[in-house]
């Protein structure tokens, strides 16, 4: 069995016990996640998800403590589990990816006909009323798909142009409600851009932000494959003995017999 080089053996460490870490994280966070939202009316859409969270953070925890114990002992069985595991979860996470991309414009069609189906905004629940309004005020728009016509007559305070806004407004007509309380004339602005385009924006962004840290993490377990195949390879690789070579004259004992200090005296 060859001997490991120690940089070899730090680097993979130091990679190993990041995964590690991250996988830690990943399960504390589904954890939490679980928990807040247990009681909500959502969480059957979410399960799905949970269940795919848990059985990655555990399963990639497992490996990476199977492969720490095997760098140390240098146990060639379990770096091949390790190794084996994580070029699956790597494949995984590759096909992950791909599936992201590809359904991605799909999202962005199934949200928009999503709050298309909310108009008009008069017959919205209050709850989506609300999360409107915040969102209008967050993002500086008014509206769904055609601004501030969406509201109608009441047309929400949330449309108000804020004095630091940054998006375009428009004049408010004077036949909605905004209007009721005015005593003088001056016009007051409304966001003139829908929020809509907003949303899908930001969802894609969401998604893209998955797929990013999906990427980097699918990065660094290639890498940490690549270091134990290495580490593999050392193992593996057999020491180089110097041969043995018989001597006649050995055997023989053929020395030169030192003379008695004695006659020189």
């Amino acid at each position: 069995m060859g001997k490991v080089n120690v940089c070899l053996k730090r680097s993979y460490f130091v990679v190993t016990s990041l995964i590690a870490i991250i996988s830690a994280l990943l399960l504390a966070i589904t954890l939490f996640s679980h928990g807040y939202f247990h009681d909500d009316e959502e969480i059957e859409h979410l399960l799905t998800g949970l269940r795919a969270m848990y059985v990655i953070s555990i399963i990639t925890l497992l490996l990476t403590i199977m492969g720490l114990y095997g760098a140390c002992r240098e146990k060639q069985w379990a770096l091949i589990v390790f190794a084996v595991g994580m070029i699956l979860g790597c494949l995984f996470m590759v096909a992950c990816e791909i599936q992201g991309l590809a359904v991605r414009p799909q999202v962005a069609q199934e949200m928009r006909k999503k709050y298309l189906e909310m108009l008009p905004l008069a017959n919205a629940s209050e709850n989506f009323i609300e999360a409107l309004s915040d969102t209008q005020m967050e993002l500086q728009c008014c509206g769904l798909d055609q601004g501030y016509l969406d509201w109608g007559y009441n047309i929400s305070e949330s449309c108000l142009c804020a004095e630091e806004a940054t998006n375009p407004c428009v004049a408010a007509p004077r036949d909605s409600v905004l209007f009721e309380h005015m005593v003088d004339d001056q016009p007051i602005m409304i966001y003139k851009e829908s929020c809509l385009p907003y949303l899908i924006l930001h969802e894609v962004d969401t998604i893209n932000t998955a797929l990013g840290g999906i990427l980097a993490v699918t990065l660094l377990w290639v890498l940490s494959v690549v270091l134990c195949i290495l580490i593999l390879c050392r193992l593996s690789r057999k020491e180089d003995t110097p041969a043995v070579v018989y001597s006649p004259e050995a055997k023989a004992g053929n020395y030169t017999t030192l003379a008695d200090a004695a006659d020189y005296t």
